[in-house]
């Protein structure tokens, strides 16, 4: 009936009008790789830089050396902020270290000395868009504290001033339980110190959580912090 065509054709246009505003608001949404490449300028709370700090100047991206583990990609995305503008820090260098699944960190003397090695240890410059990537192995974990990685960023700032910021990365209890049932993990068992007893953690560890991704290859993670810089 022609009542029932015109009511249909209204029906038709509403729905291509609904589905063309969709269209228009999904183009104006960045996609996630759009927005990675936008600084995220989040500060961060320093923390201890610890015992373990060995200055090698090893630049390089794998820091395994050979160790097993949990493959963990890292990636950091460092930013500047100055006054009311924030920017992607380009020429930053970033360290990270951390022990292995045995609680061993390399390069330095303890009850078993690891001196003149250097797995799980590495350093790079930021790029363009301030990003570093490193390839390395879930942290194990030794008596004291909870698992953790150490990161340090040195830069340079306008008024030719050096800059050092120094911090550690957290991890998920619950993702430590499942990646610490693993060889090489399990043989040690899992009485490490969850982040809530951790006096170090307790001092701002919450804003210094990882949230790694689980793939095929093991798993992704990504961090952002941002220096306050001239």
């Amino acid at each position: 009936m022609p009542g029932d065509r015109s009511s249909a054709a209204i029906r038709r246009r509403d729905a291509l009008a609904r589905i063309g505003a969709i269209t228009a608001l999904a183009a104006r949404i960045p996609s996630a790789h759009a927005a990675s490449a936008s600084p995220a300028c989040v500060v961060r709370p320093a923390q201890t830089e610890g015992p373990f700090f060995v200055d090698q100047a090893l630049e390089r991206s794998d820091i395994r050396d050979g160790v097993e583990g949990a493959p963990l990609r890292l990636a950091f995305n460092v930013s500047r902020i100055s006054g009311a503008t924030c920017a992607a820090l380009a020429g930053a260098r970033v360290d990270v270290w951390h022990c292995d699944a045995a609680g061993r960190y390399s390069g330095v003397d303890g009850r078993t000395s690891t001196a003149g090695q250097r797995f799980l240890r590495g350093s790079l410059l930021t790029d363009a868009d301030g990003a570093v990537r490193f390839v390395t192995v879930y942290p194990g974990w030794y008596r004291g504290r909870a698992v953790h990685i150490h990161f340090k960023i040195r830069a340079t700032d306008g008024g030719g001033q050096r800059r050092e910021f120094t911090s550690q990365l957290y991890f998920d209890d619950a993702l430590s339980r499942r990646v610490f049932a693993a060889a090489p993990y399990a043989s040690r068992g899992q009485q490490w110190m969850r982040n809530a007893e951790d006096f170090i953690y307790r001092d701002g560890g919450a804003q210094l959580m990882l949230a790694p991704r689980a793939d095929d290859a093991g798993y992704d993670a990504a961090f952002a912090v941002a220096l306050a810089m001239r």
